[in-house]
C-alpha cells in the first residue's frame, strides 16, 4: 500500500522517469550507434561513454561471425519480435499514462530491436518485424501475449508496471533458454547484453510493484 501511494504521488508530481529508476543500457549496432552513444576517441568499438544514462553497451563488430542452426536463427528472429513487443507495449503505456518512465524504456527497447535486426541481417535471416506497425506481429503467440499484457496494463498505471515486469521476466527466461548449445560468439555477446539490459529493467519495475 505504501509503495502504491508513493507511486501515485510520483506520477502526480511528474517525477517518474527512467533515469530516476535505472540506467538503461544502449545496444548499438555500429559506430555511433542508435541512441547517439559515440565511440570514445582512440578506443574503437569496445567501450562507450557520454550517453545521458551513463551506460553504453556495443555490438562489437570485431567479434567473428559464427554458425547458427536453423533453430537458432528462428530463436534470433523470435528475439526481434519479443523486443518489438516490449517497445510497442511500453510506448502504448506511455501514451496512456504520460509517464516518462515508459518513454525511456520504450526507447531502450527500440535500440535493442535495432541490435537484434543487425544480427539477423548479419546471418541472412529474415526479420519478422519488418514492415509491421505497432501492435502487429508475425507470431500469433507474441500477438496474444501483447494483447494480454496491454489489456492488463490499461486498468491503471500500477497495473501497467506489473505488466511490464512480467514482460521483462518472460524475455529473460527466453534469452536464458537460447544460450545452451549456442556457439556463435557474436550472438552470445548480443544475448548477454540483452540479458543485462532486461535485468536492469526488471529491477526498475520491481521497485514500484514490490
Amino acid at each position: 500500500m505504501k509503495r502504491t501511494r508513493k507511486f501515485a504521488l510520483a506520477v502526480a508530481a511528474g517525477a517518474v522517469t527512467v533515469g530516476a529508476l535505472v540506467a538503461t543500457p544502449v545496444l548499438a549496432a555500429g559506430p555511433g550507434g542508435p541512441g547517439g552513444c559515440p565511440w570514445p576517441q582512440g578506443q574503437g568499438q569496445h567501450s562507450g561513454r557520454g550517453h545521458p544514462d551513463g551506460y553504453c553497451m556495443f555490438f562489437d563488430r570485431s567479434i567473428p561471425k559464427g554458425t547458427l542452426t536453423a533453430e537458432q536463427k528462428s530463436t534470433l528472429a523470435a528475439a526481434a519480435e519479443q523486443e518489438k513487443m516490449a517497445r510497442d507495449l511500453y510506448a502504448a503505456f506511455a501514451d496512456q499514462y504520460g509517464l516518462r518512465f515508459f518513454d525511456g524504456i520504450a526507447a531502450a527497447e527500440a535500440r535493442h530491436l535495432t541490435a537484434v535486426r543487425t544480427m539477423l541481417a548479419r546471418y541472412g535471416a529474415s526479420d519478422p518485424t519488418e514492415g509491421k506497425a505497432a501492435g502487429e506481429f508475425a507470431s500469433a503467440p507474441v500477438r496474444a501475449a501483447y494483447d494480454r499484457l496491454l489489456a492488463e496494463g490499461k486498468n491503471s498505471a500500477q497495473a501497467a508496471l506489473t505488466a511490464g515486469r512480467r514482460a521483462e521476466q518472460a524475455r529473460i527466461d527466453a534469452l536464458r533458454k537460447a544460450l545452451p548449445g549456442l556457439t556463435a560468439p557474436d550472438v552470445r555477446q548480443l544475448y548477454g547484453n540483452l540479458l543485462r539490459a532486461e535485468h536492469m529493467h526488471l529491477t526498475a519495475f520491481g521497485r514500484w510493484t514490490g
